[in-house]
């Protein structure tokens, strides 16, 4: 696989005609931190990397793209490093399909964001098994900024390539140009060869140099006594953007109910435990010195109910292009 990502680095520069017509861009973007908690009132710290990730960006032809995302952080077995690996064609101004790897469509802002911007993260998108997976997609756009698109995909809850999957049907559009929403429907199946249904509403409300991202997911089987409300998370974050600097907030909360079993005892939710009631909540400050691409750094503070724990965080992104 490494070697393979190498051939990936040195083809551009070695095939020029490669570079002049089918590749887009590529790049690689870092995040390193250095990170303090304290837990029950135990101290700890340590440097460490957190992101290490190659990007590659092109066409085959005018009318078909295809784009991968890999993390040089992970190990490489069983394409569990690849995030992203996919060939989508556009057929025309209405439809397009995708095949290979990609996130799997559930709704929601925090979700879709991508990792490496991503600070601190909600239970069920901490505890969700696979969020990237091989599959297939059809989008239809019926507006230029109104999208529907349906996927079938490996099951975000298999531990790898199994027989259980995801049935998905997302909508991405906007009410207005201050909100924008990407909302979907999944029924995605489990280890048990049961599925469970997620509403999952993200909404993106933009008022000039300020956003608001709220996200609302309703998770339960229909078997379960209370399908509404019993099994949810909610988010909100907050971004106030001035000059080059982003003032940053966000919290969330989740609950699943100790009544949401089956008659063996076994959960219907397989990423919140039944019994869980769980709070966190943050704020930070990222500041851009040479612009909003190329360099990042940031210092956060976040806490949450499990065993009392407070998190502090210094950090520095970074982004070197190869092409672009």
């Amino acid at each position: 696989m490494r070697k393979l990502f190498l051939l990936f680095l040195i083809a551009p520069f070695a095939f020029p005609s490669f570079s002049q017509n089918k590749v887009d861009s590529l790049f690689l973007d870092m995040r390193s931190t250095f990170h303090q908690e304290t837990e029950n009132g135990v101290y700890d710290s340590r440097i460490r990397g957190e992101h290490l990730n190659f990007h590659m960006h092109g066409h085959i032809t005018p009318d078909i793209n295809y784009r991968i995302r890999h993390s040089l952080c992970k190990a490489p077995a069983a394409f569990n490093a690849t995030d992203i690996m996919y060939v989508n064609w556009k057929m025309d101004e209405k439809w397009s399909f995708l095949v290979g790897k990609y996130a799997v469509l559930i709704g929601g802002y925090e979700y879709d964001a991508a990792p490496i911007d991503v600070y601190y993260y909600s239970k069920f998108c901490n505890n969700i098994l696979q969020g990237f997976t091989f599959g297939a997609s059809a989008t239809y756009s019926f507006t230029p900024t109104q999208a529907v698109v349906a996927q079938f995909c490996n099951s975000p809850l298999s531990l790898g390539v199994s027989d259980i999957y995801a049935y998905n049907l997302a909508w991405t559009g906007e009410f207005k140009r201050w909100w924008k929403t990407i909302w979907s429907f999944n029924m995605v199946e489990d280890q048990n060869h049961r599925f469970i249904n997620y509403i999952s509403l993200g909404n993106h409300f933009i008022f000039r140099d300020a956003i608001l991202d709220v996200d609302i997911m309703n998770r339960g089987s229909f078997s379960q006594k209370a399908f509404l409300f019993s099994d949810m998370t909610l988010i909100s974050k907050f971004i106030w953007s001035v000059g080059n600097w982003n003032i940053c907030a966000k919290a969330g909360y989740e609950w699943n109910d100790a009544a949401n079993v089956d008659a063996e005892g076994r959960p219907y939710d397989q990423v919140i435990a039944p019994g869980t009631e769980y709070l966190y909540a943050g704020c930070g400050l990222e500041w851009f010195p040479f612009g909003r691409d190329n360099l990042r750094l940031h210092a956060v503070y976040y806490s949450d109910s499990d065993g009392n724990r407070h998190n502090y965080e210094l950090g520095i992104t970074w982004r070197v292009d190869i092409i672009r």
